[in-house]
């Protein structure tokens, strides 16, 4: 799961875990199970108004750049295991580390983090 790769990734650099969660309304993020875990790792949940088309918006932008970033229509992987290793390539050695984002003041997310 993306959420316990985050916190340890984070817990083991000793950096802040990640404050708020984001989500749509769908049941497993509304789920009692799913809001205790959060609270035990001390994580705010956020979720908008039912019904509320911009939920996603954030993640297919982001979506759309990996795509055209990582040249995945062109280049397809071999299997679940390449495609999840070209994944994690891609997001933690240039998106977080390299990738300068207009809404971080043209900073990658790395720098930006080191400034808070």
């Amino acid at each position: 799961m993306a959420l316990w790769k985050a916190v340890k990734s984070r817990r083991d650099s000793k950096q802040q875990p990640a404050e708020m969660f984001h989500s749509d309304r769908g049941s497993q993020y509304a789920s009692t199970s799913f809001r205790h875990m959060l609270g035990r790792l001390g994580i705010l949940q956020s979720m908008s108004r039912k019904g509320n088309c911009w939920d996603n918006a954030v993640a297919e932008s982001f979506f759309k750049t990996f795509k055209a970033e990582s040249m995945i229509e062109s280049f397809l992987p071999r299997d679940h295991n390449h495609a999840a290793a070209m994944e994690y390539r891609y997001i933690e050695f240039y998106y977080n580390r390299q990738r300068s984002d207009s809404t971080l003041g043209y900073k990658c997310l790395i720098d930006f983090e080191r400034e808070l």
